[in-house]
C-alpha cells in the first residue's frame, strides 16, 4: 500500500537543506547516487522538529501546532490539503510520542521513516537520549504498536502516481529534464509563463505564436512592423521615418548574457522561516509555490540573470541588469541554463536547451560556472567520485566546441574557477542551525554530520569535521581551476574570445564586462 507520507515529499518544507552549495537535483543528473531513504528520514526529522517547536513557541499542544503549520501553507499546488492529509494519518502517533518527551529522531525511527541498517552507524540530529538507544526505541514502539499508520509502506513511491498530483508533477519533471519551458506554444524555448523554466529563467517571449520572435535575435527589417527581438523597441519615428530599432540600437553592439551553471548559478535558496518555528507566520510560505515550480531556485534574483529585487528587499544588480543599463537594446536577453546537481560531467545532458542562432541572433556573453559538483557529492567516501583534471579538460573542451558551433561570431565565454569551500565549515560549524536555535541543541556541525551519515549531503567533502578531507577537496578544486585557466590561455575559437576568472563573482563580473566591451562603440543610454 502506498504511503500518504510520499505525498508530503512534494512540499519543499520537508526537503529543506539550507546552505546547500550544490542542491540535490530533482532529476537524474546528480554527479552521485542519492539515498532516497536518507531524504525520507531527513524530511521526517525536519517536520517533527518544526511541529514540536511550534508547540513550544506558542505554548500549545502538539495537535494545535500541527494545525498551525498546515494553516500557514498556501492552497496552491495542494500544499495545505496535503498537510492536513498527512497529519490526519500520522498525527495521532506523533502526538503520543512527543507527549512522552521523545525527540524527532526517536519519533522518526519509531515510525520507520528512519532506519539503522545492520553494520551502519545510527544517524541522529539531536543529542541521544540519556537512556540506551535500543531501550528508548523499544519503549517508543510499544506506545504506537497498534497504530494503523504503521501498515503503510515507507518506500519512496512515485508521488506522480497520485491522481491529483499527476498532471503538475509530469509538467515539472518534463521541464526539469529538458531545461526548457513547459509552456511554450511556438517551441522557440521562450515563454510567457514565469516558472517551470519560463521567463524567470530566460527572457520573456513577446509573441508566443511566432517562433521567429524571441529575445536576443537580430531585428527583422529593423522591427518596422513588430518587435521581433522582444526588447520593446519597434516601429518608425514619424518625425524622420527612421525605425526606432535602427535609431537606438544600430552600432551599439547588443549582447545577451547566458549562464551555464549549477544550483549556485540558479540561486538555490531555502528561506530560514520555513524551518524556524519562532519566525513562522502566514507570510512565511507565500513564495513556496513559486519556489517549488522553480526547483527551489530563484533565477529571477540571481547574480547573473536576475531582474527582480530580492525577497529581502535588496535591490538586484545582476550582470544582466548591468548589461541592460549599459544598453537598453539588451532588454530581456538573458538565459539561465543552470541546474541543481549540474557539473562538467553532465552538462551535455541539457546544454542543448541553450537558445542561440549563429546567423540570426546577437552575440552573447556566456559564463561557465560549474563551481561545486565536480568536487562535491554525498558519498561516505567522496574522493573517488570527484572529477579529475583530465576528465574536466575533456568535458570542457566538448562544451566549448558545442558553443563554437552555436554562438554568433563576436561572443565571449568566461570560465569561472571553483571556490575554496572550506568556508562552509570554518564559518558555520559552531553556529546554531535553524532547527537548533530555539533550544541551542543543534549546530551546523551536528547538521552536517547528520547529512553525511544519511549520505544525502550536497558536499560531504567540505561539510565535514575531517580537516584533511576538507583540505584535499580544496586542493582538487584548485587543480580543476588551474585546468580551466590553462584551457582559457591555450585554446582559440572562431566565434568567441575565451577568458578565465577566479571565483570572486562581484569583482570578476565587473572587470570581465569591461574587458568584453573594450573594443566596442559606446552603448545606447
Amino acid at each position: 500500500m502506498k504511503s500518504p507520507w510520499n505525498i508530503l515529499l512534494v512540499t519543499p518544507l520537508f526537503l529543506l537543506l539550507p546552505l546547500r552549495t550544490s542542491a540535490s537535483p530533482a532529476s537524474d543528473d546528480s554527479p552521485n547516487t542519492r539515498n532516497p531513504n536518507g531524504h525520507t528520514c531527513l524530511a521526517c526529522v525536519a517536520v517533527v522538529s518544526v511541529i514540536e517547536q511550534l508547540a513550544q513557541v506558542h505554548n500549545s499542544t502538539v495537535e494545535t501546532s500541527m494545525e498551525r503549520l498546515c494553516s500557514y501553507l498556501p492552497e496552491k499546488l495542494f500544499l495545505k490539503t496535503t498537510c492536513y492529509l498527512v497529519i490526519e494519518m500520522f498525527g495521532p502517533d506523533i502526538i503520543k510520542l512527543l507527549s512522552t518527551d521523545m525527540n524527532a529522531d526517536v519519533v522518526c525511527h519509531t515510525l520507520k521513516f528512519c532506519k539503522q541498517d545492520p553494520g551502519q552507524p545510527l544517524c541522529h540530529l539531536y543529542p541521544l537520549p540519556k537512556e540506551p538507544w535500543k531501550f528508548t526505541l523499544e519503549k517508543a514502539r510499544q506506545i504506537v504498536k497498534k497504530s494503523p499508520a504503521l501498515k503503510y509502506s515507507r518506500s519512496s513511491a512515485d508521488i506522480c502516481s497520485l491522481p491529483f498530483l499527476a498532471k503538475i508533477c509530469q509538467k515539472i519533471k518534463l521541464a526539469i529534464k529538458n531545461s526548457v519551458p513547459f509552456k511554450d506554444v511556438d517551441s522557440d524555448k521562450y515563454s510567457v509563463f514565469p516558472t517551470l523554466r519560463g521567463y524567470h529563467w530566460r527572457g520573456r517571449d513577446c509573441n508566443d505564436s511566432n517562433k521567429m520572435a524571441y529575445p536576443g535575435r537580430r531585428p527583422d527589417n529593423w522591427d518596422v512592423r513588430e518587435d521581433s527581438n522582444c526588447n520593446g523597441i519597434w516601429g518608425v519615428d514619424p518625425k524622420d521615418g527612421i525605425p526606432y530599432e535602427k535609431k537606438f540600437c544600430e552600432g551599439s553592439q547588443p549582447r545577451g548574457i547566458i549562464l551555464l551553471g549549477d544550483s549556485a548559478g540558479a540561486h538555490f535558496h531555502i528561506s530560514p522561516e520555513w524551518i524556524t518555528a519562532s519566525q513562522m507566520s502566514l507570510k512565511s510560505f507565500i513564495n513556496l509555490p513559486t519556489a517549488l515550480t522553480n526547483e527551489l531556485n530563484w533565477p529571477q534574483i540571481s547574480g547573473a540573470t536576475g531582474f527582480l529585487d530580492s525577497i529581502s528587499g535588496i535591490k538586484e544588480n545582476s550582470i544582466y541588469l548591468r548589461l541592460r543599463k549599459r544598453n537598453h537594446c539588451n532588454h530581456r536577453d538573458y538565459q539561465n541554463i543552470s541546474r541543481n546537481g549540474a557539473s562538467s560531467q553532465n552538462l551535455d545532458r541539457f546544454i542543448e536547451s541553450l537558445s542561440r542562432d549563429p546567423l540570426l541572433d546577437h552575440p552573447a556573453i556566456i559564463i561557465y560556472a560549474m563551481i561545486g559538483n565536480d568536487v562535491c557529492n554525498g558519498k561516505a567516501d567522496p574522493v573517488p567520485e570527484m572529477t579529475t583534471p583530465k576528465k574536466l579538460y575533456s568535458s570542457v573542451m566538448k562544451t566549448l566546441k558545442y558553443l563554437n558551433s552555436h554562438l554568433p561570431n563576436g561572443s565571449h565565454v568566461i570560465l569561472y574557477g571553483l571556490p575554496n569551500g572550506t568556508f562552509l565549515w570554518d564559518n558555520l560549524h559552531n553556529r546554531y542551525y535553524p532547527l537548533g536555535q530555539l533550544n541551542k541543541d543543534v549546530t551546523y556541525a551536528h547538521f552536517y554530520s547528520f547529512l553525511n551519515c544519511l549520505q544525502v549531503s550536497p558536499c560531504h567533502s567540505w561539510m565535514s569535521s575531517n580537516k584533511t578531507l576538507r583540505n584535499l577537496t580544496s586542493e582538487r578544486a584548485k587543480q580543476l581551476s588551474n585546468t580551466l585557466k590553462n584551457i582559457a590561455t591555450s585554446q582559440k575559437f572562431t566565434n568567441f574570445d575565451l577568458f578565465y576568472a577566479d571565483f570572486d563573482f562581484q569583482e570578476a563580473s565587473f572587470s570581465l564586462l569591461s574587458t568584453c566591451y573594450t573594443r566596442e562603440k559606446p552603448p545606447v543610454d
